[in-house]
C-alpha cells in the first residue's frame, strides 16, 4: 500500500470544502435563511444569517458526505479528485463504524487548520492522522489497493512434450 501523506490530503480537503461551501448555500437559500442583498455604486453586499435550521442541516449534510462517501466509494469528491481513498488498515474495505469513528475525529485533527492531522501524519509511519488511528484506517494512493502484487520472479516455460514412438 502506497501511503499518503499531508500534500495530497490537503488538497482533496480544499475540494471538498468548496463542494460543501456550494452545499450550504444552496441549503441557506433553500431554507430561507437568507438575509438582504444590497447594491450602492462602490459595494455589493449578500448576507446569509444562517439561522437554526440551516445551520443543523449544513453540519448534518457535512458531517453525513465524508461518513458516507468513504463508506460508500472509498473517498470524498476531493479524494477521488486527486487519486486517493480510505481502506482499513488491512486494505479491506470500510466499515460504516470505522467511517463514523473517523470522521468524528476530525473534529480534533481539524484544529489549526488541519494543523493537529498533518503533525500526527507527519509522525506516523503509515501516515495516519488520530481519526486513522482510531477508526483503524490508512488514506492510500487509489491504484496500490487491490491490485496484484508485481511478480519478480519470470515465469517458466511450459514443459516439453513427452517423446513420441514412430514405428515404421
Amino acid at each position: 500500500m502506497e501511503y499518503i501523506s499531508v500534500g495530497r490530503r490537503a488538497a482533496a480537503i480544499i475540494i471538498d470544502a468548496i463542494v460543501l461551501s456550494i452545499v450550504a448555500l444552496v441549503i441557506i437559500a433553500v431554507t430561507g435563511d437568507v438575509g438582504t442583498v444590497t447594491t450602492s455604486e462602490s459595494s455589493f453586499e449578500f448576507e446569509a444569517t444562517g439561522g437554526g435550521l440551516s445551520t443543523a442541516l449544513v453540519l448534518l449534510v457535512g458531517f453525513g458526505y465524508f461518513i458516507v462517501l468513504e463508506k460508500v466509494i472509498g473517498a470524498t469528491l476531493g479524494k477521488v479528485a486527486v487519486g486517493i481513498r480510505v481502506v482499513g488498515a488491512d486494505g479491506s474495505e470500510v466499515s460504516w463504524g470505522a467511517s463514523f469513528l473517523r470522521n468524528l475525529m476530525r473534529i480534533v485533527d481539524g484544529f489549526f487548520f488541519y494543523l493537529v492531522g498533518a503533525l500526527i501524519v507527519w509522525n506516523s509511519p503509515t501516515r495516519q492522522r488520530l481519526g486513522d488511528k482510531v477508526a483503524q484506517t490508512v488514506v492510500v494512493a487509489k491504484g496500490s489497493v487491490g491490485a496484484a502484487p508485481p511478480t519478480t520472479q519470470a515465469i517458466p516455460p511450459p514443459p516439453p512434450p513427452p517423446p513420441t514412438s514412430i514405428s515404421g
